[in-house]
């Protein structure tokens, strides 16, 4: 029976992370072919990428860049339309851009004695504008969820780490169980 057990448990290890894996990219397809409603399964995730493809070709032109520099001057002129899109920016410049932001694996202290500290990256280092010359902030993303919280501490609080970037958020997203 403890063979028994022991099989069913090296399955589940096999199947529930592959099954999982296969209906997020199986529900991202069907949504995105949802908003075409094409015949053809998979059209409109094609029609899609290749709609940010040409996006991305077209927009690396000086011309369109001009375009688009007018386009976020109106937006930055509209108050609620400014600060989603501003935010929805930033935050995929994070993870994309130019300015990535998770780049700086750090450990902040967290505990007087420096004994329990947590994992995150730092994000600024200077705090200046909102009147803390001393502080920084940094991204603490939490355990099996895509989300997270932003703490600004005392610089002398902050290590940083010499790790890969993907492979600490690996580690901090799996709750500490990631092995690369």
């Amino acid at each position: 029976m403890k063979r028994l057990t022991r099989y069913f448990f090296e399955g589940l290890l096999i199947l529930v992370p592959m099954v999982a894996t296969i209906y997020v990219i199986y529900i991202v397809f069907v949504k995105i072919d949802s908003i075409y409603k094409f015949r053809i399964p998979g059209a409109g995730f094609v029609v899609t990428f290749l709609t940010i493809m040409l996006v991305g070709f077209i927009s690396s032109n000086i011309l369109t860049k001009r375009l688009m520099q007018l386009i976020e001057s109106t937006v930055n002129r509209l108050p609620l339309v400014k600060m989603i899109y501003m935010a929805v920016k930033d935050l995929m410049n994070a993870f994309v851009g130019d300015k990535k932001s998770f780049n700086r694996p750090v450990l902040v202290a967290v505990s007087p004695d420096r004994n329990i500290q947590v994992i995150g990256f730092m994000t600024r280092e200077r705090l200046e504008n909102i009147g803390l010359p001393d502080k920084v902030a940094v991204y603490l993303p939490q355990s099996y969820n895509f989300a997270g919280n932003v703490v600004i501490v005392s610089k002398e609080l902050v290590t940083p780490l010499s790790a890969d970037s993907g492979e600490v958020m690996a580690f901090i997203v799996s709750g500490g169980v990631a092995s690369h």
